[in-house]
């Protein structure tokens, strides 16, 4: 019962997070479509976001792991992206919104690494993951996710986007709100010599060809991320629809995360980060086929089950295997910049250039493509992880 309680804190920012997320990321692109923005400068605004997964969640990272004070730097990274945000409220052009992301992002990128390796030692039974536990936390944050996607497609469907900074202030008011709720306690800070223990993990080829299969897996979902609302809207869609489209996928992730226990133990965990690939090739091929056939593309957000949460999981269990202890808020944070930092800025940019040339179904095609090679590299990872951790 005292688990229970110290891992609800950790729930309530899981999910005020991932609703700030849920209404951010698939309404942003319309929201910058509507104030006039081209394809390309979309593309460019939303990759600000990952752009600043290329360092920020490394240093929040690296300064939670050598101080020991994780809440303390979440608090203060959700209250300064809520003052930033205020900036969204003025209409001062593009480079001025560039500045306002970048310094959102930069408080916000870090969080869930840190919040990840705060959480690790309570999601562990006997030093092992409890893929139970961290699952009845994290479905939280798709319970947030889900509530805002659909509220939001509603309500913009009913008001339009105008109010598209209100909900930006609001659902970060409530992530600060959560943060300061956690508990005030404090790790042992490590010694900075500890800093370079980190390199000699990422040298092992397994957690090399991991990392390259995550890179890819990512790329491939980015574009789902920037370019799926966009797409829908192409082609005809609602906004009420797209948000029911994307809840969709949300409820059946939230479904994987409350039952995850149950499945898990059938395959390795390698074996998932393989399985989680070839399905989102799949996934992406169905987007760009067959779009208009609503079987088709409600089975594709199904695969979501499988091709994020699944292997989110296995990422978490993986990191809690090669980055134990000290290191784990530097594994965590390494994650955040392979994961979404670099495949971030090169699917926004390139996923840009290619819609504005051969259309917007293109960029799903190279989404499959790109599900495809993380296939092969998961594949890699595979062969070479030794037995027991391929196990978990």
């Amino acid at each position: 019962m005292s688990t229970r309680r110290q891992l609800f804190p950790f729930a309530a920012l899981s999910a005020s997070y991932f609703a700030h997320i849920g209404f951010f990321n698939p309404y942003l692109p319309l929201w910058l479509k509507e104030l006039g923005f081209s394809l390309i400068a979309i593309a460019v605004l939303t990759s600000v976001q990952s752009a600043t997964r290329l360092f920020a969640p490394y240093l929040w990272g690296s300064l939670s792991d050598r101080t020991g004070e994780r809440v303390r730097l979440l608090r203060y990274g959700a209250t300064a992206a809520l003052l930033f945000s205020l900036g969204l409220w003025f209409d001062a052009g593009g480079v001025v919104l560039f500045v306002v992301l970048l310094l959102m992002f930069s408080h916000t990128s870090g969080m869930m690494p840190m919040s990840e390796a705060a959480l690790a030692h309570l999601v562990s039974q006997g030093g092992a993951f409890d893929a139970r536990r961290y699952g009845r936390v994290r479905l939280w944050g798709s319970m947030g996710f889900l509530v805002t996607v659909v509220a939001a497609g509603l309500w913009f469907e009913r008001f339009g986007l105008v109010h598209f900074p209100a909900w930006t202030l609001g659902t970060l008011a409530a992530v600060a709100l959560s943060a300061w709720l956690l508990p005030d306690f404090r790790e042992p800070a490590h010694a900075t010599q500890d800093a370079a223990s980190v390199w000699p993990v990422l040298r092992q080829p397994p957690v090399r060809w991991f990392f390259a299969a995550v890179f890819f897996h990512v790329l491939a979902h980015i574009f789902i991320y920037v370019f799926l609302s966009l797409y829908l809207d192409s082609l005809g869609y609602s906004k009420t629809v797209i948000g029911l489209l994307w809840a969709l996928s949300v409820v059946i992730e939230i479904a994987w995360f409350f039952t995850q226990s149950r499945w898990l133990p059938r395959f390795s965990l390698s074996g998932w980060l393989v399985l989680a690939a070839a399905l989102m090739s799949l996934r992406m091929a169905l987007t760009a086929g067959l779009p208009l056939v609503w079987p088709v593309l409600l089975l594709a957000q199904a695969l979501h089950a499988i091709t994020f949460a699944a292997h989110h999981t296995v990422c978490i269990a993986l990191l809690s295997h090669h980055f134990p202890g000290r290191l784990r808020g530097r594994g965590q944070a390494l994650y955040t910049v392979v994961g979404y930092g670099l495949p971030g800025v090169v699917g926004g940019l390139a996923g840009g250039l290619l819609s504005s040339a051969f259309g917007l179904a293109s960029v799903f095609w190279l989404s499959s493509a790109c599900a495809a090679v993380a296939c092969l590299c998961a594949l890699r990872a595979r062969a070479l992880q030794p037995t027991s951790a391929a196990a978990g």
